[in-house]
């Protein structure tokens, strides 16, 4: 949504409606491949009349299009900016209420309970994206190696595991 804010800068107001589709079939292809090609294609039509907006295409075709590398079920959470504000606004609301902070400290206190809040919610509460969907995208197999939740089962499993791990630490400092 930036990006495409930013680029409509470079078209004039008439133009800015035509250019947004141009720019939006793109992302509404199935595939990374897809929608490079389709992306390459948009900056060629857009070079004649718009030079510096092929231009900042051609340089942001890679950040802006990282996302289609996932899953499809996921894009829309990874390309959007909503929680990522969400966060910020509640930063800015609860700063606004301390007002002036005595030191740096007192800050990254404050900022750090606030984010680790929000992280053990996204974890526990919301989980934002599920590891099932993820696992095709892992690389280094920690995902795969993750216990699916989804059932009673698996957590017990899991439940049991940290309990054993819990015992073995604890025996070996009883020692």
């Amino acid at each position: 949504m930036h990006f495409v804010r930013n680029a409509l800068a470079h078209a004039g107001k008439g133009q800015r409606q035509m250019v947004l589709a141009l720019i939006n079939t793109a992302f509404a292809q199935e595939t990374a491949e897809a929608a490079s090609a389709q992306w390459d294609v948009v900056a060629d039509q857009l070079a004649s009349k718009f030079p510096k907006l092929a231009v900042m295409l051609g340089d942001a075709k890679h950040d802006v299009l990282a996302f289609m590398g996932f899953p499809k079920a996921h894009r829309t959470q990874i390309a959007s900016t909503n929680p990522l504000e969400r966060v910020n606004a509640e930063i800015k609301r609860r700063t606004d209420v301390v007002g002036i902070f005595p030191n740096d400290a007192a800050i990254v206190r404050l900022i750090g309970a606030l984010l680790l809040e929000q992280n053990d919610e996204w974890q526990l509460q919301r989980r934002y994206m599920q590891f099932e969907g993820l696992q095709v995208v892992s690389d280094n197999g920690f995902i795969a190696s993750q216990p699916s939740l989804s059932s009673l089962d698996s957590y017990t499993t899991s439940w049991d595991t940290i309990c054993g791990y819990w015992n073995e630490l604890a025996h070996a400092h009883e020692v």
